[in-house]
């Protein structure tokens, strides 16, 4: 199976552009900033107390980690399985992981194990639209026919009365691939808020938040008012009107733009030091940090996709072999990625977010047990020179794991078991659906009675099987 293309992975299509676009960009004089489509039935708070309003961080390993050389190690099987890692014992007497996460080990009473996670698809496409959506179509598809969870999430907490929070319900701090999720039939107005620059940069900037000059502020709402005026000839036609519901969202966007609290929140710099260096000064500790802030300040939704150059040569974690070195990808990311995930499971405790604040991390799928070997196709960090033989792992969905925090769960358990070489669930099975499930019961979102009508106007469940895991809740 061929890698996916790491650049490709993360444009979004624009789509076609009709009337509901164009209103969508209607704020063009708007320092063409487009809020207004995106603040669009942005999810507002509800008049629960902050303490009392879950959230949900979710750490998306694009492309999968192989569940063999981290979580569920298997140190008695033979040499065509086993990598050259060995295993360390935890904080939680009897589990073991690789010797790659001794920062993760020592916290792993904070944390529950997973090793009996699996689907059906063995493509990064369909694996990764059945971790998001449910969708169990096995066939790889350009786009998502059914909405993420994040996006139904921000969704189903649009209902209510009017927000508060200046805050975006839904941001997605290098967000996850948009060709492999998104809000499908919801439409665009539930995406995520994206900040796409890198947050360990000594000049990282968010756009379209928290001016501090009120000339600026002063302009933007002139040119706001002017629109407004331009519209008002319009809004005689206006069959869906559209032009009516924009006002409040606009005012939305103006507020995300001008209020201080937007701006500190995305502000890394009110960090102490030794919390930035904690998390680690590179792109993925800043980007978990930044999560950590935003639920603390609000944000219900938070995904953060560990991608880049952190990765290795192909900058992600599909060590086909012609991709990259798999072991030697592995001593380069793994550093980086143990200081970060486990830096933000303990300020969640440490701040005590963890009754309210749900951490998962994952990926699609895991890689095959069996290593396999292949000629590279191109140098580059964790990876030898063209045409060198070296080991890989293929994508494997039958089984893999992931990591959970938080959530006012009990903690330090494992949940689960592969077989003896890691190929099949052997107990608990744990299924897409299961996964959707539980997050959404973090969120109080009853996803056995819930429905959303698609395009064509039919009730389509928001998880068509599956139930939480009982481990994973409260």
């Amino acid at each position: 199976m061929n890698s996916f293309d790491s650049s490709s992975a993360f444009e979004r299509c624009a789509g076609p552009f009709g009337r509901r676009g164009f209103m969508q960009i209607g704020l063009t004089g708007f320092a063409s900033l487009g809020l207004p489509g995106l603040m669009r039935l942005q999810a507002e708070n509800a008049k629960k107390p902050k303490n009392e309003r879950t959230a949900v961080i979710m750490v998306w390993l694009p492309g999968g980690l192989s569940h063999v050389d981290s979580y569920d190690p298997k140190p008695e099987i033979g040499s065509e399985y086993r990598g050259p890692f060995k295993t360390i014992g935890t904080k939680v007497p009897g589990t073991r992981i690789t010797e790659l996460m001794p920062l993760q080990a020592k916290i792993a009473d904070k944390f529950n194990i997973v090793r009996s996670m699996n689907q059906t698809a063995g493509g990064h496409p369909a694996g990764s639209m059945q971790m998001f959506s449910g969708d169990s179509d096995t066939r790889d598809k350009p786009k998502p026919r059914l909405p993420d969870w994040m996006s139904v999430a921000n969704y189903l907490r649009s209902k209510g009365e009017a927000r508060t929070n200046p805050l975006p319900n839904y941001v997605g701090v290098n967000p996850t691939p948009a060709n492999y999720s998104g809000p499908a039939y919801l439409g665009n107005a539930y995406s995520p808020f994206s900040v796409t620059d890198d947050p360990s940069r000594p000049n990282f900037k968010v756009p379209n938040i928290g001016l501090s000059d009120p000339a600026e502020t002063r302009r933007l709402s002139e040119r706001l008012a002017l629109r407004k005026s331009l519209d008002k000839m319009e809004r005689a036609f206006d069959q869906e009107n559209e032009l009516g519901a924009l006002d409040e969202f606009e005012q939305q966007a103006m507020t995300l733009l001008t209020n201080s609290q937007t701006r500190d929140a995305f502000d890394l710099g009110k960090e102490d030091k030794v919390t930035r260096d904690r998390y680690g000064r590179n792109q993925w500790g800043q980007q978990l940090l930044l999560a950590r802030r935003l639920v603390e300040s609000g944000v219900d939704i938070v995904t953060s996709t560990l991608s880049g150059p952190l990765c290795g040569r192909v900058r992600n974690w599909d060590d086909h072999a012609v991709n990259q070195h798999q072991f030697d990808a592995l001593r380069f990311r793994m550093p980086n990625y143990d200081q970060a995930v486990s830096a933000l499971i303990e300020d969640v405790y440490a701040r005590g977010l963890d009754q309210r604040v749900l951490v998962v991390v994952t990926g699609e799928f895991g890689r095959t047990p069996k290593i396999k070997y292949g000629r590279s196709t191109g140098a580059g960090d964790a990876s030898a020179a063209a045409g060198t033989l070296q080991p890989g792992r293929d994508h494997w969905p039958r089984a893999f794991s992931n990591i959970w925090a938080g959530g006012g769960m009990q903690t330090g358990g494992v949940i689960g078991a592969s077989d003896k070489r890691g190929e099949d669930v052997v107990e608990r099975p744990c299924g897409p659906g299961d996964f959707l499930s539980t997050i959404y019961h973090h969120l109080g979102i009853d996803s056995a009675k819930i429905t959303i009508d698609d395009f064509n106007g039919r009730p389509t469940p928001i998880v068509s099987s599956g139930k939480p895991i009982p481990e994973l809740i409260a």
